[in-house]
């Protein structure tokens, strides 16, 4: 690695760099910043916020990523979650939750989320901490709003496009579900949707 890079194009010309410097700042921080970017395109920044608080509630390597102080910002973020004084409650709760995790041994190999979930049930650690079960809640339904928003997004790319421009905000909202939707939809049969649309309204033949 320490050796001179030879650009495979040029093999005579002098590069005046090592390969080190080739793989690791050409190459790899190349890489990284245009990952950086697609990230920051596909997620605003409140939602960047909203997932890096989130990261200090994960129990993984025996909760190294907790933070009183972003989950208390998280809080803040759900004003309609939690009022003035359940705020002040989660302080102390927050408090004596991590102390209580850390030393029990049945949250020492949780891998997520949703481990973490079910064994502050299975423990009735939810009863003890009912605000910090809240916050848990919130951050599950959180990853799944999220993917469900760029999943809409997605979808309205593909129905409407260049033919379908002017197609109207009720067609094209149940042409997004049906798209979106389409695993569902094809457990249904043709019979099915004829049978449904017939009863809708009085029709002079039988379809």
């Amino acid at each position: 690695m320490e050796a001179e890079y030879v650009d495979p194009k040029y093999r005579r010309k002098k590069t005046g760099i090592i390969n080190h410097h080739h793989y690791v700042v050409n190459n790899f921080n190349t890489v990284l910043d245009m990952q950086i970017q697609e990230l920051g395109n596909r997620f605003n920044e409140v939602t960047t916020k909203l997932l890096t608080r989130m990261s200090s509630l994960i129990p993984s390597c025996n909760f190294s990523a907790f933070s009183k102080v972003n989950l208390l910002i998280l809080a803040e973020m759900y004003p309609c979650d939690f009022d003035f004084d359940e705020k002040e409650r989660l302080v102390y709760e927050l408090g004596h939750y991590i102390t209580n995790v850390k030393e029990d041994k049945q949250f020492a190999n949780l891998s997520g989320l949703g481990d973490l979930a079910k064994m502050m049930v299975k423990t009735r650690l939810h009863v003890d901490y009912p605000l910090v079960y809240r916050l848990i809640k919130l951050s599950l339904v959180l990853a799944v709003a999220t993917a469900s928003v760029e999943r809409c997004f997605s979808s309205m790319k593909n129905v409407k496009t260049d033919l379908r421009n002017r197609m109207g905000d009720g067609y094209m909202k149940d042409s997004c579900i049906c798209y979106i939707e389409r695993e569902f939809l094809q457990q249904v049969s043709v019979e099915e949707v004829m049978q449904r649309f017939q009863k809708m309204n009085t029709h002079k033949e039988q379809l």
